[in-house]
C-alpha cells in the first residue's frame, strides 16, 4: 500500500473574506434612527430657515413670499429705535465679557491652586449658576436689585450678565490652568521673576488661546440673553432682544425677520470663531512663552 503525497499547490486554496463595502454598513443601519435623527433636524432647523426666508421677502407678509429682496434689512437700518437697542446689545456684551474674562480667569487661577476644603466647596458653589435655571437667576437678580434700592438700567443688567458668565469662563479655563506645567513658573521667579510678573509673562501668554475662546463664547451668549436682561432691563434703552420681544407682542413685522436672522448669523459666526481660536494657536504650535512672544 502506497502513500500519494500531495503537493501544496493541489491543496484547495482559502478564499479570503470579501471586505464589506461601505454601501453595505450603511444599509445594515436602523431605518428608524435616520427617520428620527432627520426629523430632528427638521424640526429644530426648519422654523429658523423660515424666518431666515422670509427675511427677504419682497412683500409684507409672514405666510407669502413674493421674492427675494433687502426690503427689510433697509428697514431695520433706518428704524432709530432699533439701532438704539442694538448699540445697547453690543455695550452690554462688551462689557460683560471683560468683566466675566477678569473675573473667571481669576477665579480659575485660585480655585486650581488652593488645595484646601474650602477650595473644593468654592469649586462646587461654583458650579451652581450653571444648573440653576436661568428665570430663578432673572427674578433674583431684580429682587436684589429692588430691595437695594438700585433703579433698573444698562447698569445692571451688565452687572447681572457678569455674574451669570463666570462659571462658563471658570469652566473653560479651569482645565487649562490644571494643564499647565507649575515648574514653568516656577523657573521664573527663581530667575528673579516675582509672583505677578510670574503670573503675567508665562501664565496668562500660555492661557491666552483659551481666554479668547471663552471672552468670544460670553459675547455671543449675552449678546442673545434675553431672561436675564428683560427681569433687570429699565424702561429705555432696551437690549434688543427685549426689544425684539416688546415689538412682536403687537404682531410680528417682517422687519423682526431681518433683525432676527442678523443676529443668528453673527452667533453662529462667534462661536464658530470660538472653536477656530484654541486650533489656530494649536497649528503655531502654541504661545512661545520662552521666547517672550
Amino acid at each position: 500500500m502506497t502513500l500519494v503525497k500531495t503537493s501544496p499547490a493541489a491543496a484547495p486554496a482559502r478564499t479570503a473574506p470579501k471586505p464589506r463595502s461601505r454601501r453595505g454598513r450603511a444599509e445594515r443601519r436602523p431605518r428608524v434612527l435616520l427617520a428620527v435623527t432627520g426629523l430632528f433636524f427638521a424640526l429644530l432647523y426648519l422654523p429658523i430657515a423660515v424666518v431666515a426666508l422670509f427675511s427677504f421677502n419682497s412683500r409684507k407678509s409672514l405666510t407669502v413670499f413674493g421674492g427675494f429682496s433687502l426690503r427689510w434689512y433697509r428697514a431695520f437700518a433706518h428704524d432709530d429705535v432699533l439701532l438704539s437697542s442694538l448699540g445697547t446689545s453690543l455695550r452690554i456684551s462688551l462689557v460683560a465679557m471683560a468683566g466675566s474674562v477678569v473675573l473667571g480667569v481669576a477665579l480659575a487661577l485660585g480655585l486650581v491652586r488652593c488645595r484646601t476644603r474650602l477650595g473644593s466647596l468654592a469649586g462646587l458653589v461654583m458650579l451652581v449658576p450653571l444648573i440653576t435655571p436661568e428665570i430663578v437667576t432673572g427674578v433674583a437678580s431684580m429682587l436684589l436689585f429692588k430691595g437695594l434700592g438700585v433703579a433698573l438700567s444698562t447698569t445692571t443688567v451688565m452687572l447681572s450678565e457678569i455674574t451669570f458668565s463666570i462659571s462658563y469662563v471658570t469652566v473653560v479655563l479651569r482645565s487649562r490652568v490644571a494643564a499647565l506645567n507649575p515648574e514653568v513658573e516656577e523657573a521664573a521667579m527663581d530667575l528673579g521673576a516675582t509672583r505677578w510678573q510670574a503670573v503675567r509673562l508665562v501664565t496668562l501668554p500660555a492661557l491666552l488661546p483659551a481666554v479668547l475662546a471663552s471672552a468670544v463664547l460670553i459675547f455671543a451668549l449675552v449678546f442673545d440673553d434675553f431672561v436675564l436682561a428683560y427681569f433687570t432691563t429699565g424702561v429705555d434703552p432696551q437690549p434688543l432682544s427685549v426689544r425684539i420681544y416688546s415689538a412682536i407682542r403687537f404682531g410680528v413685522q417682517p422687519t423682526i425677520n431681518a433683525v432676527g436672522t442678523l443676529m443668528l448669523a453673527g452667533s453662529v459666526c462667534l462661536i464658530a470663531l470660538a472653536l477656530f481660536i484654541p486650533r489656530l494657536f494649536g497649528r503655531r504650535g502654541g504661545l512661545d512663552i520662552l521666547s517672550g512672544e
